[in-house]
């Protein structure tokens, strides 16, 4: 097992490149392989660049008002927590007979091999978040301890991520312990050894993913998920500064705008400062247009995954009063339009040659509710794709159950 010692939080150096390449005029993993060494950044994090004066409590993806919507809608059978409600309770995952499944070390290599714990973790984490989301509706406490007893009996066993995927499965495990902790601490409150959950959150999570990556934008986009969630259960303005600063290097790197030149921005430090480098990088897309993403010709599943964690980043920061959809909304809006367009459509040949690998999963209630329901943007594709799939459930990795807690949702 690997010592863990918690390095002190840093921040990459500011920078963009662009050049080279003509934009076109039209607008718009689980299984990653192994990461390169992340880049030492430069300079430590200000004190408190992002993070509000006082957190907000609960408010890790989901706020407090939210919930309260989520409860009546149930309760009154409405649309579409209503049937959203009834897959997740169907799901073995709300089972009150569940049986958490920790492991001191959790063992990830490139596409799961070996698989030594890793969807035990994720499933467990997912778990604890569908039996807090079951006490918040039902108020059966017999929920919360089932919550509380997986939560605690990882945090009693759990020491450390070890091979090549350990930073993706941290960061995945770690989006959602927070949102199930935020839940059963600031909402149900009798957690004895909460705790311990939040040291096992510091000394085990936060170490792994503190300096984010440089493989593929998924992996870094959910460690900055992990990150911002860790921070507002830990109460730690530098940890949640740490996220967002990745996030804001990271974004723009992962989604393409016009409006950032002839081609893609590049996370500062990446090493990549030549066309042919950005290129491959993008899997050999030339052409670029607003929504684009540096996966999309890889595949729209581990697409998925980044503008699944940049949709929640951006609502947690929401409900904690530091807005980032301001900063970011546009780059959602699009991705999501984009890869709506082509999951239910036959791609131009300008795109991946014509050839895409579909499979974005249920990624989209959290930035069509904001984006759309919330300030009013039109978009049409993304509507098509979220309605025609509800309830949106869960992929198994760290997205669930957002059709309950997001869909049409205005709090």
């Amino acid at each position: 097992m690997r010592s863990r010692v918690l390095k002190p939080v840093l921040l990459a150096a500011a920078g963009v490149l662009t050049a080279g390449v003509l934009a076109s005029p039209v607008s718009a993993g689980q299984n990653a392989p192994a990461p390169t060494a992340p880049t030492a950044p430069s300079a430590a994090v200000p004190a408190a660049q992002a993070a509000p004066a006082v957190f907000t409590h609960p408010g890790v993806g989901v706020s407090r008002a939210q919930l309260d919507t989520v409860r009546a809608r149930v309760n009154a059978g409405t649309a579409p927590q209503a049937a959203a409600w009834n897959q997740m309770m169907r799901s073995r995952y709300a089972s009150l007979g569940y049986t958490p499944h920790p492991r001191a070390v959790v063992e990830c290599g490139s596409y799961s091999n070996p698989n030594n714990g890793c969807t035990d973790e994720r499933e467990d984490a997912i778990a604890a978040w569908t039996h807090a989301l079951a006490w918040y509706v039902t108020r059966d406490n017999a929920h919360a301890a089932k919550a509380i007893q997986i939560m605690d009996a990882w945090s009693a066993t759990v020491r450390d991520h070890t091979n090549s995927n350990a930073p993706l499965q941290t960061a995945w495990a770690a989006s959602t312990w927070p949102k199930a902790a935020e839940i059963i601490k600031h909402a149900y409150g009798n957690w004895p050894e909460s705790g311990r959950f939040a040291t096992m959150l510091r000394t085990v999570y936060y170490p792994e993913i503190q300096n984010g990556s440089n493989s593929n934008g998924n992996w870094e986009l959910s460690m900055t998920q992990a990150l911002v969630g860790m921070g507002v259960f830990l109460d730690d303005k530098a940890v949640y500064d740490r996220g967002v600063s990745l996030f804001r290097n990271r974004v723009p790197a992962f989604v393409y705008l016009t409006s950032d030149g002839s081609l893609p921005r590049t996370k500062p430090g990446d090493g990549r400062d030549t066309r042919d480098e950005i290129i491959a990088y993008w899997h050999g897309q030339t052409t670029f247009v607003n929504g684009l993403s540096q996966e999309t010709c890889r595949d729209f599943t581990h697409t998925g995954y980044g503008i699944a964690a940049m949709a929640q980043v951006a609502e947690t920061s929401r409900i904690q009063g530091q807005d980032l959809y301001p900063e970011f909304g546009e780059r959602i809006r699009h991705a999501l339009g984009l890869h709506a367009t082509y999951e239910l459509t036959t791609p131009p040949s300008w795109l991946c040659g014509g050839t895409v690998k579909r499979g974005l999963g249920p990624v989209s209630e959290v930035g069509w509710n904001a984006l759309h329901n919330r300030l009013g943007h039109p978009m049409t594709n993304t509507e098509n794709y979220t309605l025609a799939r509800r309830p949106l459930g869960t992929d198994n990795l760290f997205v669930a159950w957002e059709t309950l807690t997001h869909g049409d949702n205005p709090s």
